[in-house]
């Protein structure tokens, strides 16, 4: 009987060898056919290039796509000086940007109406039965994928097809993510050698086992201004199966340049499977007593300040937008996946963003798109402290003040969401902790957003479960220009990151609770608003006032200031900010402005906190039930503050509580 199963055994094993050589000679055929349709679309030099990278599953994606969009030429890079300068080159030569005054600035248009993310046509392509939540766009995986195919086939004809390779985050680091990006626009391409780590290396250094993000973008056909023709056929589709992005007849950057948001909704499925987080946060280092550095890191929906905080003269940055976070040794550590900044430059002046504003007006490389080029092919923006030109070329063609659209809208003299795209290695404040493998430890986490009636300019968290629940989980702000849609409508974006969620909105903050969990020393959270009104609608703090409010966060992560218990969190006292506000901006601090900012709105809060239990309810039907806990308890404190002070309480009259 031994003999017979022994015998049997052999037989499985000689078929399974079989079956594997079958397989093996399969796969190399396939490699071959896949190598020979390279070298003869490439050339010699662009192949060689490829097959450095000793990787099928790479040389199949991108032959895939080769043969589908049907390039004219295609152009692998390096990330050598030589290939980043003639892919900047291509994109002068071809229209898509044009040079300036200023030695190294070039200008990038828009379609007029290709001038945000898209959220409507941005989906998730999901296999049958998986389901993110209400709060997901999502279209079912095979009919997107049929569709974005049928959208791509033959639609570079014409253009020149860019192979580009990148690292998201330093290289040779545990938080690295290797990503491809397959574009036939140049000025996508441009931005993205300005804007991440150069990776082709890395791809040869890890040949087989390199596990990488892909990224598809097609500009599409292009009208007379070199803008997207197509745009009614705008798509952005993202498949977490396969981990790749689709981006066809748009050019504006959040669309298109893949590694940003698009590469951020990626990460968020994959840190969310392996227990780290991919964060809509800066990071940067405030500087305390004793040339002591503290890192922060803080998530701000689009123009409520993120840049302009984390540009702060006396700070230093290392990153204005991503942050990829990991628990190491009881603390938590983030990297920037980013190397450069796709900014709103919209507001942006020489007396409140005085490092910001020399960087853009240096003679280095530097991309604007959507501003207002003059006479003398200078560059003007809503906000900038300069004379107002009265006539210019923008994303509208020829404009002229009173210019207005095909429906009556009048024409601004440049967009809201204009941007300017750089290296960090520009910034004289840039933090020498940028290209760390390790990262830096974080001391606390900031939560901004736009409140004119309610929030108080600076407040810390009990602890981190109150912080993730009332400061993160109940972020709420004004809607703003970088996305389409009515502007200026109360909304409330968990963590400032609704729009890249690519997991339910109950797992991600059931995650960010977890993450915290098991830290030796939980960086405390903090909430800041920069927008809060008087009664006569003036803004009752100053845009440099926010140097102060990160100078006492600091302390207070040290425990070097005591604070003021309120119903919601800790507030400063007055002697410590008048102290501060002196130190930093030399000037001072009355009572009566500390009491106009920190007097609790018990009315205006308590509406809050009813706008965000019922988002939960009806919204987020996965909510974690510890969401509803605090907020009922935070919701019973206020009650009690008022029947003992009534509706707006001063933060005097708080002083007798348990300084913290």
């Amino acid at each position: 009987m031994l003999f017979i199963l022994f015998g049997l055994l052999i037989i499985v094993m000689k078929a399974e060898e079989g079956t594997r050589s079958r397989r093996g000679k399969r796969w190399k055929m396939e490699d071959k056919r896949t190598m020979d349709m390279l070298k003869a679309r490439l050339g010699d030099e662009n192949y060689r290039k490829l097959s450095r990278i000793d990787n099928q599953e790479l040389h199949q994606f991108i032959a895939r796509y080769v043969e589908l969009c049907n390039p004219d030429k295609v152009f692998v890079s390096t990330g050598s000086p030589e290939d980043v300068y003639y892919i900047r080159q291509e994109a002068i030569r071809a229209g898509e940007e044009k040079e300036l005054a200023m030695e190294g600035h070039t200008v990038h248009f828009d379609g007029y109406y290709d001038q945000a993310r898209d959220k409507k046509n941005t989906k998730f392509l999901l296999p049958a039965g998986v389901d993110l939540g209400a709060n997901i766009n999502a279209v079912d995986r095979e009919e997107g994928l049929k569709e974005i195919h049928d959208t791509m086939r033959g639609i570079m004809q014409g253009h020149q097809l860019y192979v580009l390779f990148f690292c998201l985050g330093p290289l040779n680091s545990q938080f690295s993510i290797p990503a491809v990006q397959l574009t036939d626009s140049g000025y996508v391409a441009h931005s993205e050698d300005l804007l991440y780590r150069q990776g082709y290396e890395e791809f040869v250094r890890l040949g087989k086992s390199v596990r990488f993000f892909k990224f598809v973008h097609s500009a599409g056909a292009l009208d007379e201004e070199m803008t997207s023709k197509n745009i009614d056929k705008r798509r952005v589709y993202i498949d977490l199966e396969d981990e790749t992005v689709y981006s066809v007849n748009t050019q504006y950057g959040g669309n298109t340049i893949g590694l940003k948001k698009l590469a951020m909704r990626l990460a968020i499925n994959k840190g969310s499977k392996e227990g780290w987080r991919t964060e809509h946060m800066f990071i940067m280092g405030v500087h305390g007593p004793s040339k002591r550095v503290t890192y922060f890191t803080g998530a701000f929906p689009s123009l409520c300040g993120k840049t302009s905080t984390s540009m702060l003269l006396g700070e230093t940055i290392i990153g204005d937008d991503i942050a990829y976070l990991r628990k190491r040794d009881g603390v938590i550590r983030a990297v920037n996946p980013e190397k450069g900044i796709f900014g709103i430059i919209h507001g942006i002046n020489s007396e409140d963003d005085p490092l910001i504003w020399k960087t853009l007006h240096s003679p280095d490389e530097i991309i604007f798109s959507n501003i207002l080029v003059t006479e003398e092919k200078g560059v003007y923006w809503i906000g900038k402290n300069e004379a107002q030109p009265t006539k210019g070329i923008h994303h509208s063609g020829e404009w002229t003040p009173g210019k207005r659209d095909a429906e009556g809208n009048e024409i601004s003299l440049s967009h809201p969401n204009a941007r300017f795209t750089l290296d960090m290695r520009l910034i004289e404040n840039l933090d020498p902790e940028l290209d760390n493998p390790e990262g830096v430890v974080i001391g606390g986490i900031i939560y901004g957003g736009r409140d004119s009636d309610t929030k108080v300019p600076v407040e810390e968290s009990f602890d981190w479960v109150h912080g993730v629940i009332t400061m993160g989980a109940a972020l709420e702000s004004e809607t703003t220009a970088a996305a389409l849609g009515k502007e200026g409508v109360q909304k409330i974006n968990p963590m400032s990151n609704l729009d890249f969620l690519s997991i339910p909105t109950g797992k991600y903050i059931e995650d960010y609770l977890n993450f915290g969990a098991k830290l030796r020393n939980p960086p405390p959270i903090f909430s800041v608003n920069y927008f809060l009104r008087d009664s006569e609608g003036n803004l009752t703090n100053d845009k440099t006032d926010k140097r102060v409010w990160l100078k006492w966060m600091e302390l207070r992560s040290h425990h070097e200031v005591e604070a003021i218990t309120t119903p919601t969190g800790h507030i400063p006292k007055h002697e410590d900010l008048k102290r501060l506000f002196r130190e930093v901006l030399d000037k001072e601090y009355p009572n009566k402005d500390y009491v106009k900012q920190f007097t609790v709105r018990v009315a205006e809060t308590l509406a809050k906190i009813e706008r965000v239990m019922e988002f939960y309810k009806t919204k987020v039907l996965d909510t974690p039930k510890i969401v509803f806990e605090v907020l009922e308890e935070q919701k019973q404190r206020l009650i009690l503050a008022r029947e003992n002070y009534g509706d707006y309480i001063s933060p005097n009259k708080l002083s007798f509580t348990k300084k913290v």
